[in-house]
């Protein structure tokens, strides 16, 4: 009894779908600012068909098409209504101004058309003004310039200096303003920052919206990533725009209860798309005459040395380490400069840094530790080491002196020496460090003529003779395999019924585990993408009409045609509507499992 109800329930619903008229309403602004980013929406009350959008003359596609779904069943007094809309979402940007107007599009179901309204757009000059942004919180962007990008929903992103020298940090922070109900961010597409030297700052997650006043009017804002920006290169840079996409909470479209209002209205989630204003920065050159020892640093530099002893063996090692601290660019700071005495082996450093990146800047300290071995005994001085930086406070460089550091390498017992050898610089012993180096032997030892030699043996032509053979014939069966798969499309025919009867397979499975609908999804795709394969038609192209019109042209017969509708109206329909049977599914299965092999036996 229930299974009857049920059916004439779906019989009912079915009936009111196919009974209704198929629309296509295009919702868009009638006039935009140049510039400026908006949406244009298509909504059909059906499903099934083929959704074909018209070319955005007079505008740049920023994304799209963003489809979603919605479908809603009332009973009121006994009467049943059943509302089902398909909306297709582009996101645009104006160009330039002037009237433009955008061509109807088309929705095609079982070979009928339906089309919207032309749509007419006016753009007008750029009206948008920059608005001063006051907040009641404490934030990098209070009493900053505003791009507004639109009404509801815009990005921006703000530097807090816009010339600067060379080196010089910029501190550029995303935030984001709206005044709908944000579910999540969807997708955050970041600029490459060209001819910069990026570090993120450290920013807490973006959990709730703060509100500001935005020339008159109350956002929700909040602060989703900050930057620190080294310029690179002098001149005009230009940093591209941050492009971001939240998901927001929209209602569906329906009149309110009247006793019960907005209560029991229910929401969808709907994707939107902003982008900020793009950024130019002036880089201006470092005055004046860079000094020789200038290490490329611009802040505000310390400089510490300390060697860890004064007084140690010949050959045995000193430390002696360099600590730059303070605040800049400190992460390309070049190591400073030795001039040491020749007796004196000198590693490369050791370098480590403890920095941390804030809205200051860089701040921290970076290491050198280099290890000196003393090869000669005496006394021995480290010159004063010299490191110049940029002073931004003071417009000039400033230079940073060491005090001088002496320690002394004592001569070791001649009695723990294995040798003695005599450098060419002062002439003193030069100590025997280790076992690991040997003399020259110069004593030839024994040796002997052998006539076992493997080239004059028959075995080694033999050998060799195969091996030339068999290097032949694997380069002969690579050079096949690589002309066999150099075409994509020819690869994908070829393999087409073995990857629509994997498909099958796991329709199979989902069909034993009585996992309908799973079922009639694997079902679909191994038809669509077998006939994508096979007729070498890309899946974003390939529609029921021109599939059919490829299968009559390769002399597919017409049952096959009408077992492949049958197929795919009876998957179609059992997505939205289920009522199938295990024993309904198993004949659909099979249905598809043979439509596919008289299709490979027919064009092979």
């Amino acid at each position: 009894m229930k299974r009857t109800l049920l059916y004439l329930l779906i019989f009912l619903i079915s009936c009111s779908v196919s009974g209704q008229d198929v629309y296509v309403k295009a919702e868009y602004p009638a006039v935009v600012n140049a510039g400026e980013q908006f949406t244009v929406m298509w909504t059909v009350n059906a499903g099934g068909g083929e959704f074909t959008a018209p070319s955005f003359n007079g505008f740049y596609k920023l994304m799209g098409p963003q489809t979603s779904y919605s479908s809603s069943t009332q009973i009121i007094n006994g009467k049943m209504s059943n509302q089902t809309s398909y909306s297709y979402v582009y996101y645009l940007q104006a160009v330039k101004e002037g009237k433009f107007v955008i061509s109807p599009a088309i929705f095609t179901l079982k070979n009928k058309t339906f089309s919207s309204d032309s749509i007419h757009i006016e753009v007008i000059s750029s009206s948008s003004q920059k608005q001063n942004v006051t907040s009641g919180n404490n934030n990098p962007t209070s009493n900053t310039e505003v791009e507004s990008a639109g009404k509801d929903l815009f990005i921006n992103l703000f530097v807090n200096r816009k010339e600067v020298f060379l080196g010089e940090p910029i501190v550029a922070t995303v935030k984001i303003y709206s005044r709908v109900n944000i579910s999540g961010i969807n997708e955050i597409k970041y600029p490459s920052f060209n001819s910069f030297l990026r570090s993120d700052i450290e920013t807490p997650p973006l959990t709730s919206l703060r509100q500001e006043n935005v020339n008159g009017t109350i956002y929700g804002s909040g602060v989703i990533q900050q930057f620190l920006l080294y310029p690179q290169v002098t001149g005009e840079i230009n940093i591209d725009p941050v492009q971001i996409s939240v998901l927001v909470q929209q209602k569906s479209r329906g009149k309110s209860d009247p006793f019960f209002g907005d209560f029991f209205s229910t929401y969808q989630t709907v994707p939107k798309a902003a982008a900020s204003q793009s950024v130019r920065i002036k880089v201006k050159p470092l005055p004046g005459v860079q000094p020789v020892d200038f290490s490329g640093v611009v802040g505000k530099l310390d400089l510490k040395a300390t060697l860890n002893k004064e007084s140690v063996n010949v050959n045995d090692a000193v430390n002696f380490k360099i600590v730059i601290s303070g605040n800049g660019n400190l992460k390309i700071a070049s190591a400073p400069v030795l001039k040491l005495s020749p007796d004196i082996e000198v590693y490369d450093p050791k370098i480590t840094d403890d920095l941390k990146n804030g809205p200051n800047g860089t701040t921290g300290q970076k290491s050198f530790e280099y290890l000196m071995i003393p090869r000669h005994y005496g006394d021995f001085t480290i010159p004063p080491i010299t490191y110049s930086y940029f002073n931004i406070a003071t417009g000039r460089y400033e230079k940073l002196t060491t005090a001088e550091f002496h320690f002394s390498a004592r001569k070791v017992n001649e009695q723990n020496t294995g040798a003695t050898v005599y450098g060419s610089v002062s002439k003193e012993d030069v100590k025997y460090l280790g076992k690991d180096i040997r003399f020259v032997k110069s004593d030839p030892g024994n040796l002997k003529k052998t006539d076992n030699i493997l080239i004059s043996k028959r075995s080694f032509y033999s050998a060799y003779a195969f091996s030339l053979l068999a290097f032949l014939l694997i380069l002969f069966l690579r050079r096949e395999h690589i002309r066999r798969n150099s075409d994509l499309s020819i690869v994908r025919n070829r393999k087409a019924g073995k990857v629509a009867i994997k498909r099958l397979h796991l329709a199979s499975v989902c069909l034993k585990n009585e996992e309908l609908d799973q079922f009639y999804d694997e079902i679909l795709k191994a038809i669509w993408g077998y006939l994508s394969d096979k007729l070498s038609i890309p899946v974003s192209d390939l529609t029921r009409n021109n599939a059919i019109a490829s299968l009559l042209e390769q002399g597919i017969e017409d049952d096959d045609i009408k077992s492949l509708s049958k197929i795919l109206d009876a998957c179609e329909f059992e997505r939205f509507a289920p009522s199938s049977s295990g024993a309904e599914a198993a004949s659909i299965y099979e249905g598809a499992s043979n439509f596919i092999k008289s299709v490979e036996n027919l064009i092979g």
